[in-house]
Formats: C-alpha cells, structure tokens, sequence
C-alpha cells in the first residue's frame, strides 16, 4: 500500500485566527492563556481536517507563533544574553526575538528595550525565518515547555498519531549566524554541541510514543562546502538508534544531486525529495536507497495554487514504484503547505472556470490522498475523470492569452532597457533639478494603514459609499501624511499608500491577467500575511493605476513627490505564478506594463519614482550556475524595460529588503538611488560590500517590524558606524521599509528622530 503525507500545514486559520488573537496580545487585550488555548484550538483542527481527509502520515510541531526555526532557538536555549536579563515569559522571549520590545517600567515590570534578532527569506520563497544567533556562549540545552513533545501528545490525546518536523542540526546551524561579540565563529563548528541536545529531543519523542520523526535539511538543495557535507554522516550516526525514533530526512525547494554524496550512506529510514522543483533528479536519488529505506515523493505542489495534474503525478509514482516498490513509496506534497493559502472552499467571488483550475492546502490533501489511492490500485477514476477535465480547461481556455501582449514582448531590445545616460550624467542633472540637502531624508513609501482607512476601503469594495466619496476620503489621508512629512522636516516625500492594500495586490487588481481570492492569505513573517494574486494569463496594463493619487500628492506640497510602484520581479514573485509558461516571460510582460505607468508618472510632473524589487534576490536559484546568471540577467532587464523610458532628469529609486543581497545584482538594475533594509545587520562587512556602490544608496537605520523607537543618539550613532566606509556625499537616510504597518505615535517620533540625525551630520560635513 502506498501511504499519503504531507511536510507540513499553514497555522494560520482558515480565518486569520492566529493574526488576530497573537495582535490581540500583542496590544494587552488578551491573556497569554488566551493565546496558547488558540494555537492548541487551530492545532486540533488542522490535525483532524487530515485526519478527515484520510492522509496517512501527519505532522506536528508544524505550528508556531511566529516562526518555525524561531522556535528551536528558544528551545535550545540559543537565546542571546540580551534577551534573558528581564525575567520575560517564554513566549515574550520568542516575540522579543522575533520583532523586539521596548516596554517603559511601571510599579510592577522593569524596563525593556531590545532590538530584534536579524530576519531573512526562507531560501527562495517569500515566508521569512528568524536567524539563529550564536556565540562562543552559547549553551545549548533544551528549556521550557519541550513544545515538540508537547503537540505530540495533544495529537495523541485525540487520537492521531503524528510524525513531528524538526529542522536538522546542519541546517539549524548553517543557516545561522555569529553574534556581533563573535564574528569569528563559524556555526557549523557548533555541531558536536547541539548534538547531544538532538538526541535528548529525539529520546523524549520516543518515549512519548512518537515512533518517526521527520527532520528537515533544506540545506542540502544549496552549493553545501565540502566541509559541511562532510559533517552529515557523523551526525546522523549519531541520532540513530534504538533510544530515538526513525528519521525521514526531508529536503524541499530544489536539487539534491550536488550534495547527494554526503547522505547516500546515512543510516536514516527514509528520504523526501521535491520532484515538482526538480522531477530530473529520480534515478540518482533512488540509487542512493538501501533496500529497506522509504522514498517520500513530493509530487503536489507545496508552493503555488494549480491543481496537481494527476495523469503527470500519477505516471511519476508509478515510476518511483517501479524503482523502489510499493512499499517504499510515500505520495507527499513537495514541501510543508505553509506557503498556500488555506482553503479554496471560501473563495465566493472567483470566476467558477478559474477556481476550477485551483487547489490550496485543504485540497492538496486529498489530491495525495488520491494519487496514494491511484498508485495502490483503488478505483478513483471519478477524481481522476475531473482532475483531467480542469487541467483540459486551462490548457484551452482564451483566458490565458493575449496576442497583442506576446507581439509586444517581441519588441524588447537591449536599447528599450538602457537609460539614456549613464549615472553620472544623470546624477548632475538630478542634482540641479532637485538642489537635495546631503544626507537626503525620505521614507520608503507607506504610512500606518489605521482602521478608519480599512473601514473606508471595505465599505467602498461593499459598494456603500460612492468612488467620489472615497476619492475625497483618500485625499484627505494623503493630506494628512503629506503635511506630517513637511512638518518634520522629510526631503523627499510619499503619499502614503492609503488606497492600497497590498503592495502587490493593489498592481494586480489593476492588471489584466491576474485573478484574485477573498481569503487567500498566507503567512509571509510574524502576524504579517499577505494574500498573493494569481497569474492566470498574459499580463497588460489598460489604464494608469497610480497617477491620480501622485498628482494629487504632488499639487499640495512644493517638495518632490515620489511616485511607488512595485517592481516586475516582485509582482511575480510575491504572486501565486503561472507554471504553463517561464519566469522570464512573466517578468517582462510585467515590465512592459510597468513602462507605461513609469512613463505616464513621469508626462504627468512625478518625476522621482521608486519601482521596488525587494524580491529580487528571493528569486534568485539556489546554485550557481548558468540558470542563475540567466535569472540575474532577465530579472535587472525586466527593471530596467520598466525604468529606461525616462529622461535623465527622472530620478528612478528601488528598495530592497530581508535578504542577503549582492551589490552587484543591486547595480545591474542602473537605479539612481537605493534603499536597503539594514537595522538587523551587525556585522560590519556587510556595510564594507557596498562600499564601491556607484549610485547614491539608503541603509536602513530602523526596523519597521518592531514596536521599539530608537533614539535620536541611536540614529546618529548608526550613522557614523556607516560613514567610516561609505562615502557621505552618496548617503540617503531612510527607515529599512514601509510603514503600513507602525502605528502613528511609533512612526512620528522614529522618524522626528532620524530627521534630526540626519541635521546633526549636515551641521558635522
């Protein structure tokens, strides 16, 4: 018989439950009792939701407050000293971690005041992990509520039985970093370490009956050192044995070929591997396979919203049970359902033809459900007669095409995406037009969404007040934000975004070739969702999307206004794709819509414009090679399609956030000027690569994710930590991203504050 499983389930609720009561505590409205009987509520139901759908192995310790790998840093105690000196609950340790806390004494509490731990995307999707952070003090134990025995035996207590995921020692490790007091420490040196804390976890597992665990090396899909591949036999001979549960080793998002040496001999019970990323790799996984260990197929998609094309799966797992057998064959999704919305059954207002041609993390589960079923030899040939008429569906359907868009993608020449002169030319122009102060202010474009703009927002989507009405409302917003940024001092200014909801979003809704859910959310970091669109078809933009609110902006305040749009690459990436066609296509069709807008901002008087990419290293391949450097070179020429059509006097900006990124993909892009988030960053090297950055730069100088206001002193000495290798004359200061969602007391006296840095550096050069 061949089993059904899955990686993994989003925790977020099928309503946002865990968004709204985690905010709920956040703001003192509820009890920590409250919040901890909320996760076990959304844990028991996802359990039986798959359960009910009849998959065969569950998991566990898939949930979490705020983030998975977070998680295990608490309970290894890799806890850095500044968190543990104010006698904080557990739980307030983790979200101090993971978006710090500032907190003034009261007769009862001390003091807090720290900043949180470093955040960056999750290899290339758009959910974001808390970096581990070790130092040569780091003692690893295991502390606390051992939280994955815990839901184990909540699941028990209901009586299903789980495999709990915990992520494995060398991706733990690896994908760390050293604390600011211990540069020189490399953490997979930490290995022998954290060993012995696994096998107490494991034994503990044991004993509460769990009898496989699934462990997690997503490492293995990236360009592993020799001496880091080395390290995964030793380790797992060790957390094998008779004292632990059985271990699946599971990778997901890419190729393990690279790194297949160094697990080809582990003494693990089974493996998992994405054959959606990578359905090539089969034979050479499979010659790695002792004659008793499992092979896991990841088959359905755990990454995008299509429909599993059963006749392709199924004909895949036949050839996975021709290789290993029946027996050893596992139908499992391609990587943990976490990054898919949660439910399809709640979308109302979708095209039926096109919700036909969609599966979220509900559906997901039967559909391995039924590929399990297919390849034991039940009949579900009803499932599969359906299935074969949705995907006959999309293949035909005129939805997806649009000619004119396809001869307009022909026109593209390396001329349409060249500016018209080089930087420096362009910089003396700006220079004039502009007359910008040094140190430039400005912030990267959202003000607070507060509830009265989403209460104005969802009656106009409900039709009960008029487009005038709403129009009037919004001007008012963009007034107020707009008067703000004069009176504290901002040189170049925003709008404020009060009339989008999304920075995706919003583009999408005005696009054709994009559908859009209800209730499509998904968890991007913390309490932070976001509900991606769908590519659906060919993409073209039929009328100006954003020129009206930038005009208005524009025609109150004698200060240049930016115009904000959101870059092709980020549209895409931060969308549900389309898998019928290449990511390239994608991305210039939507830099060609982009153009238009670009050059509409610019015939309408705004002529600064900031087109932000910040998942342009998201999207970058995991291993070098010839598909990366073709990704880095259609991903900066779909910007530039976008940015190239202006004169030199438009100063063309973007903004880059939450990753490890390269200067060199930043400057293939030819922005005038950039911003990069930065708060989190402690090591001084990263400053030191942009260095040589040729065009004028931002770094980040406060993390908008955290309540915490930094002080005026705290900015300037940021501040001067960067001026000893960048040059001032090329500074912007800026906050690390937008502030949608700060509240406004936060937001006028963080950036009161980094204005009057920035005037203290122009009094000093």
């Amino acid at each position: 018989m061949v089993q059904s499983s899955i990686l993994g389930f989003p925790r977020i609720g099928g309503q946002r439950e865990l968004k709204k009561i985690t905010e709920s505590y956040w703001q003192g409205k509820v009890s920590a009792d409250d919040l901890l009987a909320k996760g076990k509520e959304l844990r028991a139901h996802n359990w039986k939701l798959q359960k009910e759908a009849g998959v065969d192995i569950i998991p566990s310790n898939d949930f979490s407050f705020y983030d998975q790998v977070l998680d295990l840093s608490l309970l290894f105690n890799v806890i850095p000293d500044r968190y543990t000196k104010y006698d904080l609950a557990p739980i307030d340790v983790l979200f101090a971690m993971g978006r710090g806390l500032q907190r003034k004494a009261t007769e009862t509490t001390a003091a807090v005041d720290v900043t949180a731990l470093e955040m960056v995307k999750w290899f290339d999707s758009n959910y974001h992990y808390v970096r581990p952070t070790f130092s040569h003090s780091t003692e690893f134990k295991l502390t606390g509520e051992i939280k994955p025995v815990v839901e184990f035996k909540e699941a028990k207590e209901l009586g299903i039985h789980t495999r709990p995921v915990i992520v494995g020692p060398i991706s733990y490790l690896y994908l760390g970093k050293a604390d600011k007091d211990s540069l020189d420490l490399d953490p997979i040196s930490l290995l022998d370490k954290v060993l012995p804390v696994y096998q107490q976890l494991l034994a503990q597992l044991k004993e509460a009956g769990a009898d496989q665990v699934q462990i997690d090396e997503p490492v293995l899909v990236l360009d592993l050192p020799e001496a880091v591949q080395a390290k995964y036999q030793a380790a797992y001979e060790a957390l094998v044995g008779d004292n632990y549960p059985e271990l699946i080793l599971t990778t997901y998002f890419g190729d393990v070929r690279p790194n297949l040496k160094a697990i080809s001999k582990l003494p693990v019970s089974g493996f998992h591997f994405d054959f959606v990323r990578v359905p090539e790799q089969l034979d050479d996984v499979v010659s790695i396979l002792s004659s008793n260990q499992s092979l896991s197929v990841g088959i359905v998609d755990g990454r995008n919203v299509w429909k599993t094309n059963f006749a392709k799966a199924s004909d895949f797992v036949s050839k996975a049970i021709e290789k290993v057998g029946k027996d050893r064959v596992v139908v499992s999704t391609s990587s943990s359902l976490l990054h898919t919305p949660v439910d399809l059954v709640s979308e109302k207002k979708l095209d039926p033809v096109i919700k036909d041609w969609f599966s979220f993390a509900t559906q997901k589960l039967d559909e391995v459900v039924i590929l399990a079923k297919n390849a034991s030899g039940e009949d579900v040939s009803e499932a599969l007669a359906a299935n074969a008429a949705s995907i006959k569906s999309r293949t035909e359907s005129s939805i997806t095409t649009n000619p004119k868009v396809q001869e307009r993608l022909a026109t593209i020449t390396e001329s349409l995406s060249t500016r018209k002169a080089p930087f420096p030319e362009r910089l003396a122009v700006q220079k004039e037009k502009y007359n910008l102060p040094l140190f430039p202010t400005t912030t990267i474009g959202s003000f607070p969404q507060t509830k009265d703009i989403r209460v104005n927002r969802n009656k106009f989507a409900k039709g009960e007040i008029t487009a005038q009405e709403y129009e009037t409302f919004i001007n008012k917003e963009i007034e107020t934000v707009v008067r703000f940024q004069e009176e504290v001092g901002l040189d170049v200014l925003v709008h404020g975004e009060p009339e989008r909801n999304d920075m995706v979003q919003y583009f999408g809704e005005q696009l054709d070739g994009f559908a859009f859910t209800t209730n499509g959310w998904v968890q991007s970091y913390g309490s932070r969702y976001v509900r991606p669109p769908v590519v659906v078809g060919d993409v073209s933009r039929p009328k100006a999307m954003t020129v009206k609110e930038s005009v208005y902006a524009q025609s109150i305040t004698k200060s240049p206004m930016k115009g904000m749009l959101t870059g092709p690459v980020t549209c895409l990436r931060w969308s549900f794709p389309r898998d019928d066609v290449s990511g390239k296509v994608q991305a210039l069709q939507l830099g060609l819509a982009l153009r238009d807008e670009v050059q509409d901002l610019e015939a309408a008087g705004i002529t600064v414009i900031q087109v932000d990419e910040p998942a342009i290293r998201e999207g970058l391949p995991l291993r070098a090679g010839k598909e990366r450097s073709d990704y880095l070179n259609w991903a900066a020429q779909s910007f530039r399609v976008a940015t190239s059509g202006v004169d030199n006097s438009t100063q063309i900006h973007s903004h880059f956030c939450y990753s490890d990124l390269d200067p060199n993909h930043i400057k293939a892009l030819d922005a005038d000027v950039v911003s990069i988030e930065f708060s989190k960053k402690d090591d001084p090297n990263y400053i030191q690569e942009f260095s040589n950055y040729p065009n004028h730069i931002g770094l980040g100088l406060f993390d908008i994710h955290s309540p915490r206001i930094p002080s005026t002193a705290e900015f300037i000495a940021r501040v001067e930590e960067i001026l000893k290798v960048y040059p001032a004359a090329n500074f912007w200061v800026n906050p690390d991203c937008g502030l949608k969602t700060r509240g406004w007391a936060e937001v006028k006296e963080s950036l009161t504050h980094m204005v009057e840095a920035a005037k203290h550096f122009r009094a000093k050069y």
